[in-house]
């Protein structure tokens, strides 16, 4: 993903990386309703990236096109920005441009990372001085994703995501798919079919091969045929594995030459990328250029 730069306008962009779910257990729910879970979050040299340029007038604004039907009050990325600058009391303000590439409603975290982009940027930018652990909780605020994202690294996570242990992995790329269908995450939650009681797993289980699956993945297989099918595709070139609560796909390779390999033999009307595994965010890199 490229590094940050400032432009002849006062823009610096940003990197807000992709990720994937390894896999994903639900063990139960909590007397707030929200659900336990267990997951390994993998970060992708994919993603987004996000503009940013700063106002004297204080304002918050979001510049060019968002996702269709999300107004500005709504969108993620303004809504840190706008969290960031009360929580501090900033008066300076911040012009806002998300350059999509991840599939909306994907089970890639883009929103998410595009949040954490402008709390790690802005928190830069605007000198607040915060640390990973004050940006982190501000994240969480935001969405259950948003944290991992702000730290930067990949994580075993459990509670609804925000209990985050690092841990490392092995270089790995995979190709991802996007079978272009969004099912609202709480329809999935609310299905009868799906599994909440697994039982608490290990670090030491994911590390032995022992955990790969996916919660919603046979929810999701019978609810869309479109899922059904590019799963089905995958399989054909490796294990195929849903990330988050979907819509997205992967298989996961040793090698990008593997990976390339592996893309070669699907369709290529099918929606799917070669992308690299990373063991530290390009947030990181791009703030430690700056």
């Amino acid at each position: 993903m490229n590094p940050s730069h400032d432009d002849a306008d006062g823009w610096s962009w940003w990197p807000a990386p992709a990720k994937l779910n390894l896999f994903l257990n639900i063990t139960g729910r909590r007397a707030d309703g929200y659900h336990q879970l267990q997951t390994v979050f993998r970060l992708l040299d994919w993603g987004d990236r996000i503009g940013l340029r700063l106002r004297q007038d204080g304002q918050v604004r979001r510049q060019g096109p968002s996702l269709p039907g999300v107004a500005e009050a709504d969108d993620l990325a303004v809504r840190a920005a706008l969290l960031l600058q009360t929580s501090c009391n900033i008066v300076e303000g911040v012009d806002i441009i998300v350059e999509k590439h991840v599939p909306a409603g994907g089970g890639f975290g883009g929103g998410s990372s595009d949040a954490a982009t402008v709390l790690v940027a802005l928190n830069h930018l605007w000198g607040t001085g915060l640390g990973p652990d004050a940006l982190a909780a501000l994240g969480l605020q935001l969405g259950a994703d948003v944290p991992v994202f702000v730290r930067g690294h990949n994580a075993w996570a459990e509670g609804v995501g925000e209990q985050l242990t690092p841990i490392a992995l092995p270089a790995a790329w995979y190709v991802i798919a996007d079978p272009g269908v969004h099912v609202p995450t709480p329809a999935l939650f609310a299905d009868p079919d799906l599994t909440r009681d697994s039982p608490m797993a290990k670090i030491e289980d994911f590390v032995s091969g022992y955990l790969s699956g996916n919660a919603f993945e046979p929810v999701l297989r019978r609810r869309e045929p479109a899922v059904e099918a590019v799963l089905a595709a995958l399989s054909n070139i490796g294990t195929a594995r849903l990330t988050g609560s979907g819509s997205g796909c992967f298989v996961e390779f040793p090698s990008q030459q593997a990976a390339q390999a592996g893309r070669a033999g699907l369709s290529k009307e099918l929606r799917a990328w070669v992308v690299a595994g990373v063991g530290r965010s390009p947030l990181l890199d791009a703030l430690e250029r700056n």
